[in-house]
């Protein structure tokens, strides 16, 4: 079995459709390594000439550089041609003279922006507008509320405020432009499927962007999360299909799990899978790519590139044949969940 990774899927309950294999634009901004202006182009034009036709991005990523660079790509195109996400939830300003960066801020990203915090109302509009103007591009196809969970915040009473806050206020003005017309399609992008499934109890979205915790290694999500989903006929978009990184190839000591160094016993599970991909000639990320796809709920799955390299590889490792046995023996080994839904 193989997938396409052009194939069109629909959006929630929209009319929207993606494809198959989106472009998540975290690391173009420039997180994880420096990436030259003229290799990110590089990259994003290599992802449209492959067929990718859904481009994720935020105002976090690179503090507004990967906005740029993604609509720098995108506006050359015809309008009609692509789906594009944003994220609301930190509006940036000019760093005034004299004004230190806060702590926890990361390199590479566009010098001379900060970050704040605003999940109100009137935040989500400043957000909406710095996002357009960035990108160049004067209509976006879905909003995100982003990264209202504790693996982002750490602490649960400013947890609890801005959920209220991005309920009370920012939720309000999302919906308001969805049914204005403004954007088509309304969800978050969070790191946990708890606080996905908090999210889609409170409110009326069409689709949960959900990075890391439904992949080849944990799926966490199949409990609560994607069977409410179904029910009300939401999307999940899936980042972080590799768990940034462990799953990414050859499986190494410290190799990168959630940002950090991968704990001992989740570099044994991800080694056990990656010999049972070994017997059946699959390549670890192959696998890795397509299981997620599998899920009836799921539209898309957005990793990210570094380089045109990256972007040839996840279009290929979609198209790789898999065979069926691999799935059935990862699931009699104890390495996937049993009811799971894997390629057919």
């Amino acid at each position: 079995m193989m997938m396409d990774p052009l194939q069109k899927r629909r959006l929630g309950r929209t009319a929207t459709e993606v494809t198959a294999l989106g472009f998540g634009g975290a690391p173009i901004g420039g997180f994880r390594a420096s990436i030259a202006e003229e290799e990110a182009q590089a990259l994003l034009d290599a992802a449209w000439d492959g067929g990718v036709r859904f481009f994720d991005t935020s105002p976090f990523y690179g503090y507004g550089r990967s906005e740029l660079r993604v609509g720098h790509a995108l506006r050359q195109r015809p309008r009609q041609d692509y789906v594009l996400s944003t994220k609301i939830g930190r509006v940036m300003h000019a760093q005034r003279p004299g004004e230190e960066r806060p702590g926890g801020m990361r390199d590479n990203g566009l010098p001379g922006f900060l970050p704040v915090f605003d999940y109100s109302y009137d935040g989500v509009m400043r957000s909406l507008e710095q996002s357009c103007l960035r990108l160049g591009i004067s209509r976006i196809d879905v909003l995100l509320i982003h990264d209202i969970d504790f693996w982002s915040i750490g602490d649960r009473a400013v947890l609890e405020d801005r959920f209220r806050t991005a309920m009370e206020g920012g939720y309000r003005a999302l919906h308001e432009l969805r049914a204005a017309g403004v954007i088509g399609a309304i969800g978050c992008g969070l790191n946990e499927a708890d606080m996905c499934l908090r999210f889609a109890r409170a409110g009326d979205f069409d689709c949960m962007l959900l990075a890391g915790r439904y992949t080849l290694l944990e799926q966490g999500a199949l409990s609560e999360f994607m069977p409410y989903c179904a029910t009300r006929g939401m999307s999940v978009i899936i980042g972080g299909p590799y768990n940034s990184g462990i799953l990414a190839g050859h499986v190494k000591d410290g190799a990168s799990y959630d940002y950090a160094a991968a704990p001992p016993g989740v570099v044994a599970k991800a080694r056990s899978i990656e010999a049972v991909c070994r017997r059946h000639d699959v390549p670890l990320p192959v696998a890795a790519l397509q299981f997620p796809l599998a899920h009836p709920v799921v539209c898309s799955v957005i990793p990210g590139a570094l380089s045109r390299g990256e972007v040839a590889q996840n279009i290929a490792h979609l198209r790789h044949t898999v065979p069926a046995a691999l799935w059935s023996d990862l699931k009699s080994e104890g390495l996937l969940e049993h009811a799971a839904p894997v390629p057919d």
